[in-house]
């Protein structure tokens, strides 16, 4: 994903006024602690966030923020979303058409909801049962109004259907009376609704608790200061 930059060098050429000659030599030190504190605070946030933005994300997507703190020797702290996850969740920040991940480039859209998981997404474990299944035809089918559609479809209950053995796919034997039900729709990526304001929040987080954090790390850091 995308990097933002936030800087806080203002907050601190403001904050440094005010010093003393010991929180002076300590300021590295409690500037690395206050960053790290921070970008924990907007980690937490951007956690948070998730269950707002989507509907019941799986823990992987939610923990998938990361952080990385700042050192004296390197005044940078990061909040970052983890390689696979970003894959699909940058369009959320940034617009555009959901990611399509995998070997295959289709998007698929469930028709029928019970094949969805307790996070509402459609696993790939769950299309691989249904290629197991004789009843399911996966294909293209055109319908009556002249329309090709591609997906899962389960056949008509009153259809017999065996395994044909050493080859690839099913025998449908008799005229089966009723009409194929469409489980899975195959389609073009489609552009995402959701925004993850990823940026903004983190802005937010840094504005709203930057002072708090510096003060109580240079406590902290005046407390351990050797003298």
């Amino acid at each position: 994903m995308s990097a933002f930059q936030i800087s806080v060098a203002d907050d601190i050429a403001r904050l440094q006024k005010s010093l003393s000659a010991l929180e002076k030599q300590q300021l590295p030190f409690a500037i690395a602690k206050t960053l790290t504190a921070v970008a924990k605070n907007a980690q937490a946030a951007e956690k948070e966030a998730m269950p707002e933005v989507f509907d019941r994300p799986t823990p992987f997507t939610v923990n998938s923020v990361g952080v990385k703190g700042a050192l004296k020797t390197n005044l940078e702290a990061r909040v970052f979303i983890k390689d696979i996850a970003a894959a699909y969740l940058e369009p959320f920040e940034f617009g555009g058409n959901h990611k399509l991940l995998g070997a295959g480039r289709t998007w698929l859209n469930p028709k029928d909801k019970t094949l969805l998981n307790q996070y509402g997404n459609f696993s790939k474990t769950a299309l691989k049962r249904l290629q197991a299944r004789p009843d399911i035809f996966i294909g293209s089918i055109k319908t009556s109004s002249g329309e090709t559609i591609g997906g899962v479809w389960r056949r008509p209950p009153s259809a017999k259907v065996t395994k044909a053995r050493g080859k690839r796919g099913s025998v449908v034997q008799g005229s089966p009376r009723g009409h194929l039900k469409l489980l899975v729709r195959f389609g073009d990526a489609r552009p995402v609704r959701q925004h993850l304001e990823f940026g903004e929040r983190a802005f937010e987080v840094v504005d709203a608790t930057f002072d708090r954090e510096f003060e109580k790390a240079m406590r902290d850091a005046v407390s351990t200061a050797k003298l």
